[in-house]
């Protein structure tokens, strides 16, 4: 780092710590965690609907409002995961699954800490890889072609097995069912009509996150109504600390740092994002565990996992991609971002690091200081956010269903969309009593797309010549780590016993 680079960081946090980014920090962070938590209403639409209240604004004071509705609502959508299995965004699924457990067993506060510590951690290293890995970064994701992709997908795909809690035949049952899904909408290379039945809406595939909420929250709704009505308030407490002691930081330690690799990774490549790193995050932390069996039970590693790789996405889906590699969008956050910029008179490019070198590193530091925010808002609010839990299902499921329905038709204000949610809220219910895997189709939807076009793109490309799926060297790491994730449950499966058979002798 030459003495230029050190010059403009410098000044950027001089920049960033005046008392009107400062404030701007606290009301975006806030907001975004509002909007996170709110199912349906994604961070993408919290940063679109507050875009044109930055065009008054300077331009760097403007990116930072942006960041931290960005970054608040990334962990926000943990809180109505963790406290009402309701993920409030598609990054916070996988959190889900363990923190929803916790609740369960009275620990909503221990879940909610873990989440924010997580998150701040995830992101706080998301901002250290900008400043010394960036340019690294930006030159590996341009290597990345359709072969890569494909094989990228595959690789996400081979993950069921991972996040599968029971029979692993289910989970890929549940994936395989996804992928036919994903397969709705326009043909990506011919334009002709999949399965769309005559209905525009379905155009561009089924709506992910409509998916989610069906899948995730008016399923648990159809869950909570056919049992007797309980009071929650009598039953979950909160007896635990908010705030992890030594040991339990020192148990999420490694699971942070491997879920941020994971997230600087996702994060600059093109159409992945969050909703992506936090199954890998989630399936990572199992893998390594030493208590892999309290997945799905209740495990502060699970959460860690998922929660720390979403948050390492933020720092390089939405600054590295806009900037340093052609104007790509790597997720619908970033393409709302970009258009911010353009808006500002900006155009993403090399010109942000010469000609506005001082507004892009002012950027960049505030954005280092907005995971302080998050984390100082997010602890401070854990307590009130947990009463959401003590709720009487009498008065939850009414309002986890009007906000699933709201949220839906929320997205785009189209009533198909209300429509696919419900259909997807009784699949998940239906698959839920089967013990299919809820999460294992959502992964699915997300990456099938983005598998076809690799495959189809490549075999264009290459005039049907399947070789050139293994013409590169990131092909065959991708190919060994499909591999090695397939086979991984049956790996550590054999690892546990021959451990417990050493400790038996």
């Amino acid at each position: 780092m030459d003495a230029n680079t050190f010059g403009l960081m410098s000044a950027g946090f001089a920049n960033a710590l005046m008392p009107s980014n400062l404030i701007m920090m606290i009301i975006g962070v806030t907001i975004g965690i509002v909007v996170g938590c709110m199912p349906g209403l994604s961070a993408a639409m919290g940063v679109a609907l507050l875009l044109p209240l930055t065009f008054g604004m300077a331009p760097e004071t403007g990116l930072i409002m942006l960041g931290g509705i960005y970054c608040g609502a990334i962990f926000g959508g943990s809180i109505s995961a963790i406290l009402i299995h309701t993920p409030g965004t598609p990054a916070s699924a996988a959190t889900a699954l363990d923190g929803y457990e916790l609740t369960k067993q009275g620990k909503a506060g221990k879940a909610l800490g873990t989440a924010c510590i997580a998150s701040f951690f995830g992101g706080l290293l998301s901002c250290i890889s900008l400043y010394f890995f960036a340019p690294m970064l930006a030159e590996l994701a341009m290597k990345f072609g359709s072969p890569e992709y494909f094989w990228l997908a595959l690789f996400g795909l081979t993950i069921i097995a991972g996040v599968t809690t029971g029979s692993m035949v289910k989970g890929l049952m549940s994936g395989a069912f996804g992928l036919i899904l994903s397969t709705i909408g326009m043909d990506p290379m011919e334009g002709t009509e999949r399965f769309m039945f005559g209905i525009d809406e379905l155009y561009n595939g089924i709506n992910v996150t409509c998916a989610l909420i069906g899948l995730f929250s008016l399923s648990q709704v159809f869950i909570l109504a056919e049992k007797a009505i309980k009071e929650r308030g009598s039953i979950v407490k909160f007896h635990d600390s908010v705030m992890l002691k030594f040991h339990e930081l020192k148990q999420i330690g490694p699971t942070v740092i491997r879920s941020w690799l994971i997230g600087n990774i996702i994060g600059i490549l093109p159409g992945a994002g969050a909703s992506i790193a936090c199954f890998l995050g989630y399936n990572t932390a199992k893998q390594f565990s030493k208590k892999p069996e309290d997945f799905g039970r209740g495990s502060i590693e699970g959460v860690a996992g998922s929660e720390a790789a979403n948050n390492a996405v933020t720092g390089l889906s939405l600054i590295l991609i806009p900037t340093l590699t052609l104007g790509i969008p790597g997720e619908s956050v970033t393409a709302v971002l970009m258009g911010g910029l353009i808006i500002q008179g900006l155009q993403p490019g090399p010109e942000l690091f010469t000609k506005y070198a001082p507004m892009t590193y002012t950027f960049f530091a505030g954005f280092v200081i907005v995971q302080f925010f998050m984390l100082l808002i997010g602890l401070g609010g854990c307590r009130i956010f947990a009463h959401i839990s003590k709720l009487s299902d009498a008065v939850l499921i009414p309002c986890i269903f009007v906000l699933c329905v709201v949220g839906s038709f929320a997205i785009n204000n189209s009533f198909v969309d209300v429509v696919i949610m419900f259909i997807f809220g009784i699949m998940g219910y239906l698959m839920r009593k089967l013990g299919l895997n809820t999460a294992a189709v959502v992964l699915a939807l997300i990456l099938g797309p983005i598998g076809e076009r690799g495959l189809r793109r490549s075999l264009t490309l290459s005039g049907n010549d399947i070789t050139i799926l293994f013409s590169t060297p990131i092909c065959w790491i991708l190919i060994t780590l499909c591999i090695l994730s397939s086979f991984s449950p049956l790996l550590m499966d054999w690892l546990k016993k021959g451990k417990q058979a050493i400790k038996g002798k």
